[in-house]
C-alpha cells in the first residue's frame, strides 16, 4: 500500500507516473490499470482523480510543458542573453538523459497529428514556452529559433542514440559520426 497522501498529492503523483507510462507505451498502449498499479491506487480511485484516461493524458500534456517551462526558468536563474541560452541548453540535455520527458514529448507529438485537442493544447503551450524563452533571454527571434532547433535535434540524437559533443563542437562531432556510417 502506498503512503497516505491528500487527493491533490495523489493527483500530482498520478500525472508524474502517467508521463512515464504514456511515454513508454503511448496513449493507446497504456492502460489505466498499469498507471493505477504504479501509483499504488485502485483503478476506481484513479477515475475519481481523473474522470477518464483522456483527461489524464491531457493533464500529462500540460504537465510536460509545465516541466519544460520550470526547467528553463530555473536554469536561466537570473542569467540573460547567451548565458541564459547556454544554461537552458545544459538543463535540457540533463532532462533528456533520463528519457522520461523525451519519450513523452515524442508520444505527445505523435498524438497531436490525429488529435485536434492535443494539437491545440500543444500549440498554445509551445507559444507560451517560446515567449518564456524570449523573456528569459532577451534574444532575437532567430536566436530562439536556433535554440529550439538545437533542442529538437538533440531529441533525435538522443532517441537514435547518436553520439555527439554538446556546445560548439556539435556540428563537427556529427560530421565525424556521419562519415563513419
Amino acid at each position: 500500500m502506498s503512503p497516505r497522501m491528500s487527493a491533490d498529492e495523489r493527483r500530482e503523483e498520478t500525472v508524474r507516473v502517467a508521463i512515464r507510462e504514456f511515454g513508454r507505451s503511448g496513449y493507446e498502449g497504456t492502460s489505466t490499470a498499469a498507471i493505477a498499479k504504479s501509483v499504488g491506487v485502485s483503478q476506481p480511485y484513479l477515475f475519481r482523480l481523473f474522470p477518464s484516461k483522456r483527461a489524464l493524458f491531457l493533464a500529462a500534456v500540460e504537465r510536460c510543458f509545465d516541466n519544460m517551462e520550470e526547467a528553463m526558468r530555473d536554469a536561466a536563474g537570473g542569467k540573460y542573453g547567451q548565458d541564459a541560452i547556454v544554461a537552458m541548453g545544459t538543463r535540457y540535455r540533463e532532462m533528456l538523459d533520463s528519457g522520461v520527458q523525451l519519450k513523452f514529448q515524442l508520444q505527445l507529438y505523435a498524438a497531436a497529428l490525429d488529435d485536434e485537442e492535443v494539437r491545440q493544447i500543444g500549440n498554445a503551450r509551445w507559444a507560451k514556452l517560446w515567449r518564456t524563452i524570449a523573456e528569459l533571454t532577451g534574444e532575437s527571434a532567430d536566436d530562439i529559433v536556433q535554440f529550439v532547433s538545437r533542442g529538437m535535434l538533440l531529441n533525435i540524437l538522443t532517441a537514435l542514440d547518436i553520439p555527439y559533443a554538446p556546445g560548439p563542437e556539435l556540428g563537427r562531432s556529427l560530421l565525424e559520426w556521419s562519415e563513419k556510417g
